[in-house]
């Protein structure tokens, strides 16, 4: 009876192990991977996070920045580590429900990453370099692309990200033809758009905020489907183009297997910092609405984006090229 023994004693052992391992929770640092370049809302957003958390846990909470391939680098290496809650992914939509639609080959499967909680949402906005682009407003924007069809420069995070999309999805509704200009993330788009190297650029509002506050560049239109409240006066892209919609999220998830256990304990700390009021008042800084909720509404909502941003994909057509 021995041999057949030992497997149900090893199984029952895991079972006990992992409710223990999980109250302990964390005992040594949590390193949150974002898998695009620093500066950008990606990179903010889960660092006002790991700050909240390490303050909970008692242990330290660490942001690394590994970009590349529309976020297809960081995720990987989240997705091949160890499943037990110390390597986590902060990202926004691409690597988690987008280029899969895209890449013809990935080294990792992203729909097996266990979600924990959508941390935020910012609008999309259309910016532009005043000096290069005098339109003030969407309507004039679409004349000035319209007479210069495929000149306008428009900075994208990448290809594939959610600002290359929503640009693919104006140029669909608006019937114009830009020319995308790809990234390696907000942070480097929006240098070059302030320096005049590009016209414009489809990106989360939390990215060109400081440059529109600053006078540098200049906010043409909001992708949420009505204004946001923080700027009445600034219109939403549906105004013009009636049922246009886009908005960046940015989220957490896990490596594949991570037990239920730890997943909960996490989600729980990440909604518990959401209704910290310092929390908030630093993600309205980013004009991000703070989300939360549970896991199992977290996977829901991936597979609705998932849907949503392959329709979008198909629909006008979107490759890497």
């Amino acid at each position: 009876m021995l041999p057949v023994a030992l497997p149900i004693l090893a199984l029952l052992g895991v079972m006990i192990a992992t409710p223990a391992q999980a109250q302990d929770y964390p005992v040594r640092t949590v390193k949150i991977v974002v898998p695009f370049p620093a500066g950008g809302t990606a990179d903010v957003m889960p660092r006002i996070i790991a700050d909240w958390l390490s303050r909970k846990w008692g242990q330290p909470v660490i942001i690394e920045d590994r970009a590349g391939a529309g976020g297809n680098v960081g995720a990987e290496a989240v997705a091949k580590s160890d499943p037990d809650g110390y390597t986590l992914l902060a990202a926004p939509p691409p690597p988690l429900v987008i280029n899969q639609n895209l890449y013809p080959h990935l080294d990792f499967d992203p729909l097996q990453f266990v979600p924990i909680a959508v941390m935020g949402r910012v609008p999309n906005a259309l910016v532009v370099n005043p000096d290069r682009v005098k339109a003030n407003s969407v309507k004039d924007f679409i004349a000035y692309a319209k007479a210069n069809d495929g000149k306008v420069t428009d900075a994208t995070q990448g290809n594939g990200t959610t600002s290359h999309l929503t640009s693919e999805l104006f140029q669909m509704m608006a019937k114009v033809k830009l020319q995308n200009v790809p990234y390696r993330g907000s942070g480097p788009a929006m240098n070059d758009l302030v320096a005049g190297s590009v016209d414009c650029a489809f990106d989360n509002l939390g990215a060109p905020l400081q440059l529109i506050k600053a006078g540098r560049l200049k906010l043409i239109a909001v992708a949420s489907p009505q204004r946001v409240k923080s700027l009445p006066d600034v219109p939403a892209i549906a105004e013009t183009l009636p049922g246009f919609a886009s908005v960046t999220w940015f989220a957490l998830a896990a490596p594949p297997n991570t037990p239920a256990a730890i997943i909960d304990k996490i989600n729980a700390g990440v909604n518990e910092a959401l209704r910290d009021s310092d929390v908030q008042k630093r993600f309205a800084d980013l004009t991000a609405e703070p989300v939360g909720g549970t896991p199992q509404a977290t996977a829901a909502y991936f597979h609705d984006e998932a849907e949503r941003w392959k329709n979008v994909i198909t629909a006008a057509h979107v490759t890497l090229d």
